[in-house]
């Protein structure tokens, strides 16, 4: 059997990761571009955005893991024979796939007889648990490592994440957008509707209102998915809103008459910095199983 790792984009909770047998990589947090810490490690997920909420002249920056992180982590599963699969979020978005590549191509030398298969999962934060989920599923059903990973790459093209904000001001202090916009933005209470494609985020349409902008997101998810229910996961996740995030998961629940099995996930710093306290996504893929 091989041994699972994925990175900090992943929002698998600590229970979660212990119950699976699989292994983190965190992502790093800086306040200064001096002293970086781990997520999850040395800051927890929540604290962070408290932070944020309670401070707004912090501008943080996060980072990838490096080679080394990665070389670390994988050494002792192929000192013990094991091979790895190893998820990591879009390489469109981060550069953790390269370091993880690097990482491989240290250790390629040193474990001729062991694989390591490195899988872009060209999304991002719960669409990347999705796609995780399955793998799981395929590992604990004694598929190999070679069919897991081209089935993984099935399910990634099916994968589809839809977000809402809750504020565009995260997105002004990360410079992804500019003070005018931003404050127009929050005047004419507007809020983006943006989707993951192709590995990068882009916006789908942008509306007056929360409330509008979640239904016309489930509106849209119902539609996809309607017709294929039994062979489609579904997972919800939010930043610090885990009332609202909630509430639309019983409300998709009944709109679908479908029991949506994952949690809902609380999205982890590495991700969650840009889109802010309040965000809430949506996510849905094709299971492993259909691809058999």
């Amino acid at each position: 059997m091989f041994h699972i790792i994925t990175d900090g984009s992943c929002d698998f909770t600590a229970e979660e990761i212990k119950q699976h047998n699989i292994e983190r990589i965190p992502f790093y947090i800086t306040f200064d571009e001096k002293n970086y810490l781990k997520e999850d490690i040395d800051i927890s997920s929540d604290d962070y955005f408290n932070m944020l909420i309670n401070d707004k002249s912090l501008h943080p920056k996060t980072s990838q893991p490096n080679p080394n992180d990665y070389a670390e982590l994988y050494r002792p599963h192929l000192e013990a024979g094991k091979d790895i699969l190893s998820l990591t979020i879009s390489s469109k978005m981060s550069g953790s796939y390269n370091s993880a590549s690097i990482a491989i191509d240290m250790l390629k030398e040193e474990y001729p007889k062991s694989s390591i298969i490195l899988v872009d999962s060209a999304n991002v934060s719960i669409g990347q648990d999705l796609i995780l989920r399955e793998i799981i599923k395929m590992r604990d059903e004694g598929f190999t490592l070679a069919k897991t990973a081209r089935i993984a790459e099935e399910i990634k093209k099916t994968t589809r994440i839809y977000f809402t904000l809750d504020t565009l001001e995260y997105l002004k202090r990360g410079g992804r957008v500019g003070p005018t916009t931003a404050l127009v933005g929050g005047i004419l209470g507007l809020r983006p509707i943006l989707q993951v494609e192709n590995g990068e985020v882009s916006q789908l349409d942008n509306v007056r209102g929360k409330k509008k902008a979640l239904k016309l997101i489930e509106a849209g998810m119902v539609e996809a998915i309607k017709d294929d229910l039994d062979h489609i996961n579904i997972s919800i996740g939010h930043i610090l809103n885990q009332e609202e995030a909630t509430l639309f998961k019983t409300n998709l629940e009944k709109t679908l008459n479908f029991n949506i099995s994952n949690p809902v996930a609380s999205i982890g710093a590495a991700v969650g910095t840009h889109a802010g306290p309040g965000a809430i996504a949506f996510t849905y893929c094709k299971q492993y199983n259909s691809f058999i």
